[in-house]
């Protein structure tokens, strides 16, 4: 069912520093609009407000404490993880952001934003000299990796007395970008996505196997965030480390051919294929039954082809969309536009494991979008932000 403004529920952090002052319109604004809105507010954050003000704009209960004195001892910082849809930590302090990205949860703030799933927006707001700090650089840049939103500071006037780098951003930029969320959030409403990921393992004996270094991570980041889009996912998985979406429907494959059956069996209701898997080119023509014993220096093993699964698909696809993923280690882009051709992609994502930062088994990728009449080269970032912009073009 399609969410409301009524039933969208936001849960706001705030840190201690002057800007605590512009949280107050940004709940406001929050609040005309009908979004649900809880507010969290470190022991520094009460220095500039006091949480009845808060209290009376949210028309909600303000948590100040994992503990506190007045109220029954629970767990509040896990019903507010798991009853948002949205945290938004406004304004960020340099402190908060240092926790945060460093997984130190020691008030009411950190804790909560360590036990959520929901995605998280930060907006930083300091001194200029404090943002501009290569330690804050860095921990924004692990905050970026972990899939957190950050809206930028502005330029202005600041409590220090100078012009410059650090304000926190207006509370009606903050609220358009809360607006842009939710819109984006519905962008891929009920589309069926059907992706595959991770790598395939063809058999030598009981014990051996070829494969390759795939972890999985680029297409479960990709079936994440097309959830938090709306979608119905079906993912088609070789065997990887990582936890799946838990609404995804997953699909748990090891060999080439048991990931071509399955992406058969669900390519019919689909509308959109991604192939992300890194599925074997060739597989052992005869596994042996029992383990290979080491008989002598060298023994041949006879190799047969394996279904390519795009390829196959590409003859069905009619009006979907489908998009391939090619890793290349030379003529990069020849080789991408071939395989836009000829597997009827409708764009192609390539790119060379051998760049800093877009190795196998990473958390961030840099790659290329080959479209049939033009490219577009996309710096480095996080696979959850690479998800985002893939999903992006195909919504387009």
């Amino acid at each position: 069912m399609q969410q409301t403004k009524n039933d969208k529920k936001i849960v706001l952090c705030v840190s201690g520093g002057i800007a605590v002052y512009k949280a107050c319109e940004l709940v406001r604004l929050l609040r005309k609009s009908n979004y649900l809105v809880k507010v969290v507010m470190t022991k520094n954050a009460m220095e500039f407000v006091t949480p009845t003000t808060f209290e009376v704009l949210s028309n909600n209960e303000v948590f100040t404490s994992v503990f506190p004195a007045d109220k029954r001892k629970d767990t509040y910082h896990i019903e507010l993880a798991r009853w948002a849809d949205l945290i938004l930590v406004a304004p960020a302090t340099a402190n908060t952001i240092g926790k945060i990205a460093n997984g130190i949860a020691d008030d009411i703030l950190t804790t909560t934003l360590i036990g959520t799933k929901a995605p998280v927006i930060v907006a930083p707001a300091m001194n200029d000299f404090m943002y501009e700090n290569q330690a804050l650089q860095t921990n924004l840049e692990k905050l970026k990796s972990f899939g957190y939103g950050i809206i930028p500071p502005g330029f202005g006037d600041l409590a220090c007395g100078v012009h410059s780098v650090g304000r926190l951003a207006e509370p009606e930029q903050i609220f358009q970008e809360v607006e842009n969320f939710f819109t984006e959030s519905q962008s891929l409403q009920g589309k069926k996505i059907l992706i595959t990921a991770g790598p395939t393992k063809e058999p030598i004996d009981p014990v051996r196997f070829i494969s390759n270094p795939s972890s999985g991570k680029m297409g479960y980041a990709i079936a994440e965030k097309a959830i938090e889009m709306g979608a119905e996912v079906t993912l088609v998985s070789g065997e990887v480390f990582i936890s799946p979406p838990p609404k995804a429907k997953l699909i748990k494959v090891k060999t080439a051919q048991a990931m071509f059956e399955a992406t058969m069996q669900n390519y019919e209701n689909c509308e959109v294929a991604i192939f992300t898997a890194a599925v074997g080119d060739y597989t052992p023509k005869n596994p042996a039954k029992e383990k290979l014993k080491k008989s002598s220096d060298s023994f041949s093993l006879e190799l047969t082809k394996t279904k390519d699964i795009a390829f196959e698909a590409g003859k069905l696809k009619g009006k979907r969309i489908h998009i391939g993923f090619a890793v290349e280690t030379e003529n990069e882009l020849e080789n991408a536009k071939t395989k836009l051709q000829k597997k009827n992609f409708d764009f192609v994502v390539l790119n060379n494991p051998k760049e800093k930062g877009a190795a196998f088994q990473g958390d961030t990728n840099k790659v290329t979008l080959v479209f049939s009449n033009k490219t577009e080269s996309l710096p480095l970032m996080s696979k959850k932000e690479l998800a985002r912009k893939i999903l992006q073009r195909i919504k387009n």
